[in-house]
């Protein structure tokens, strides 16, 4: 009878022993699954609406060598349109109470330069006409590096000529620019930079461009400040 009780003992234990390891298999297991972080979500797309959208399609790589690289490889000088060259044809669009000759030239109008902030009244002459310069807004030296030496040079006249492409602006803040990127460069007039990057963006979608990692680091944090941000087409 002893030795009975003994046996029927011993298994109660057994059984109690399994139980907690089953049990602490579960509640291990329901522990884990409870732990396990949610995977993060790119905070890319909450920031500057379509326009980092479309740079999410930009491939990005390092800068290409500038080798051979020359104003001329993008057409020499300006396009003519219907008797209008593309500096004139920008310059009516960016200027105010502009005047214009026979020739389609603009010879006086007012500019709210967007990269400085500043009024220019703008005057056709020798001197008086650097005031105000047109900019390619991806620099023709960045486009080079970053796919333009790959497209034909009828593709690489168009991006130079297109409107999408260019600004009237400040002609010392354009020179002050150069060559530069979103990375390396940005206007001084702050509440520009939304729009000057998203033209940027646009450009380089439009001819497969593509950014350096750090031209697209410097891209979205401007966008951080413009979450409804647009993409201009034109």
């Amino acid at each position: 009878m002893a030795k009975h009780t003994h046996k029927l003992r011993r298994s109660a234990i057994f059984l109690a022993v399994l139980i907690g390891v089953v049990w602490g298999i579960v509640t291990s297991a329901d522990s884990y699954e409870t732990t396990i972080p949610e995977p993060s979500i790119s905070t890319h797309k909450d920031v500057g609406g379509d326009v980092a959208a479309a740079l999410d399609t930009l491939s990005v790589k390092g800068r290409a060598p500038k080798t051979d690289y020359s104003r001329s490889q993008f057409g020499d000088g300006w396009v003519s349109e219907d008797g209008c060259d593309t500096r004139n044809i920008i310059l009516k669009r960016d200027l105010t109470h502009t005047t214009t000759n026979e020739k389609c030239q603009i010879l006086t109008g007012i500019l709210e330069d967007p990269y400085t902030g500043k009024t220019i009244h703008f005057a056709r002459g020798e001197l008086s006409s650097q005031l105000v310069q047109i900019d390619h807004v991806v620099a023709l030296s960045d486009a080079w590096q970053t796919g333009a030496q790959a497209m034909t040079h009828e593709r690489r006249v168009a991006l130079a000529n297109d409107p999408l492409e260019l600004l009237a602006v400040d002609g010392t803040a354009n020179q002050q620019k150069s060559d530069s990127d979103a990375a390396t460069w940005l206007p001084s007039n702050k509440g520009f930079r939304c729009q000057y990057v998203a033209r940027q963006v646009a450009v380089k979608k439009k001819y497969d461009l593509w950014v350096t990692a750090a031209e697209k680091e410097a891209i979205l944090q401007i966008l951080t400040n413009c979450p409804t941000q647009a993409l201009p087409t034109r």
